[in-house]
């Protein structure tokens, strides 16, 4: 049996900011898009304008939710807490180079965030929005950070949460989940591209 297209889940990194140039974690910290992340933004418009959502969900997080404005998603768009970035805790603001000096080895995916969340914790949440998103029907559009997006992506395939360590997406980046084997099984359909390529 085909899956319709309309079953898709299409994920999108928010522009980019002055963290995200400088590789600093950024969780609750609320910051602006750059310049060119609005230009990013902008470009979304473009690259997305002829797929239809049944569904538009952003972080409240301001750099989440100007992107989706900028991108022509400003008046559907609801606003879903459970989609806001990591909570980095102790370690906001920092790279993961700095981190490193002194906790050798750390990595997130793994580790977690003293003073924040846990990988249980993260898990916990986003498999809240995985289960709603299951329970949709048409396809969905999404706008959050990259390392929800990433949890996301690895609890939809039902993977070990380490391996969202692989999944890189750049700032704007477009990424789709979806189903194949009529349904039966969750799947990645592309990552971390312009645009997908079923835009019926």
């Amino acid at each position: 049996m085909q899956v319709l297209p309309q079953r898709q889940i299409y994920l999108v990194r928010h522009g980019e900011t002055a963290w995200s140039l400088t590789g600093q974690h950024t969780g609750l910290t609320d910051l602006p898009l750059t310049a060119h992340g609005e230009e990013q933004a902008r470009r979304l418009k473009e690259r997305m304008g002829m797929v239809s959502f049944a569904h538009v969900f952003s972080s409240p997080l301001q750099r989440a939710r100007r992107t989706a404005e900028l991108a022509g998603f400003g008046s559907s768009l609801a606003l879903d807490s459970d989609l806001v970035e990591w909570n980095y805790g102790e370690y906001e603001g920092r790279t993961s180079t700095q981190i490193r000096i002194s906790r050798p080895g750390w990595e997130l995916f793994r580790d977690g965030c003293p003073g924040g969340e846990s990988v249980l914790q993260i898990t916990q949440r986003v498999d809240r929005v995985a289960a709603h998103l299951r329970a949709l029907m048409g396809r969905v559009l999404i706008f959050s950070s990259g390392h929800v997006l990433r949890v996301l992506a690895t609890r939809w395939i039902e993977a070990p949460l380490a391996a969202a360590r692989g999944l890189a997406v750049d700032p704007a980046g477009i990424s789709v989940l979806g189903y194949e084997h009529g349904e039966a099984d969750r799947v990645i359909r592309s990552w971390n591209g312009s645009a997908a390529e079923d835009h019926s």
